[in-house]
């Protein structure tokens, strides 16, 4: 199918940095059409040329787009499709970023015409930085991006959506929800607890103006996802619960597992560290390469 124009709800780091990619890629080819909750991003938008166009309503946003991309937090997602149910062009695709996929596809097939079709997906890129002003075109270069099609997906709308990643530099994955929530939640969601949860522990000591002025770029790493947006954190995790959960145990298994080996000063302390390192480094030197630009 001819992919002419493409509307993306939510204009925040993935949707504005979506426009840019695909402005770069397409230019004047492909007309993009925004729509954010506040006025002044809408026209930040369209002064960075990351749109060609801004709606302030759901409903003119999508009436004439052929794709339609969700970048939201998960937790708004269930109202938009509400609301653009009834405006959807006809054969329309719809898509979102949310970093879950078992709730938004049934949200999508309780709340979308039959006539379109949606197929879910998730880039696996980001900052701890959120908003418009962080949005930048190369974003997804060399990115996995998830795609999760409906049941009743047209085979010609996903080869459409692997077109659009294609355009933006994201290496499309297809991979059902179910799978996707609980992988995700070892690899993306289980880190931003762990992340916040460190600056919780270490901040409630009595000994934290001390410890923070100590803290360097080791503290720094492990806690930047502790810097995201607390909202979208919180939907993940209540469309995720039993996924992060039981990660959450696992993790906590093996947390003790290194506390033994700490107060025990065992040799396989050094054995456990040595194997952590090297599975480390063989995903940075493979499926981590995208991390070493």
């Amino acid at each position: 199918m001819s992919i002419k124009r493409i509307t993306i709800i939510g204009l925040g780091l993935i949707g504005g940095s979506l426009g840019l990619a695909l402005k770069k890629a397409k230019g004047a080819e492909v007309e993009v059409t925004g729509c954010a909750r506040r006025l002044k991003v809408s026209k930040k938008a369209i002064e960075r040329g990351i749109v060609d166009r801004a709606e302030a309503q759901l409903g003119e946003a999508v009436s004439s787009a052929d794709i339609v991309i969700v970048a939201t937090p998960v937790m708004a997602i269930k109202d938009i499709f509400q609301q653009i149910a009834g405006h959807l062009s006809p054969n329309a695709i719809v898509s979102d970023v949310g970093s879950t996929k078992s709730q938004i596809m049934h949200w999508a097939e309780e709340y979308l015409p039959s006539t379109a079709s949606f197929i879910g997906g998730h880039p696996m890129t980001g900052k701890e930085t959120a908003g418009i002003d962080e949005a930048e075109a190369d974003l997804f270069d060399d990115c996995v991006y998830c795609l999760t099609p409906s049941q009743s997906a047209k085979k010609e709308a996903l080869k459409a959506m692997e077109e659009l990643l294609e355009w933006i530099g994201a290496r499309p994955f297809l991979i059902e929800a179910e799978q996707h929530d609980e992988l995700v939640a070892g690899i993306s969601h289980l880190p931003l607890i762990l992340s916040s949860s460190l600056v919780s522990a270490l901040s409630q000591s009595e000994q934290w103006p001390q410890m923070s002025e100590l803290a360097a770029s080791g503290y720094r790493d492990v806690t930047r996802l502790a810097s995201g947006n607390p909202e979208l954190h919180r939907g993940i995790c209540a469309t995720n619960r039993k996924a992060i959960a039981e990660w959450i145990d696992r993790y906590i298994e093996h947390l003790k597992e290194y506390q033994h080996l700490v107060l025990e000063d065992d040799q396989k302390l050094e054995e456990s560290l040595g194997k952590a390192r090297e599975v480390r480094e063989n995903w940075l030197q493979n499926d981590g390469r995208r991390f070493n630009r």
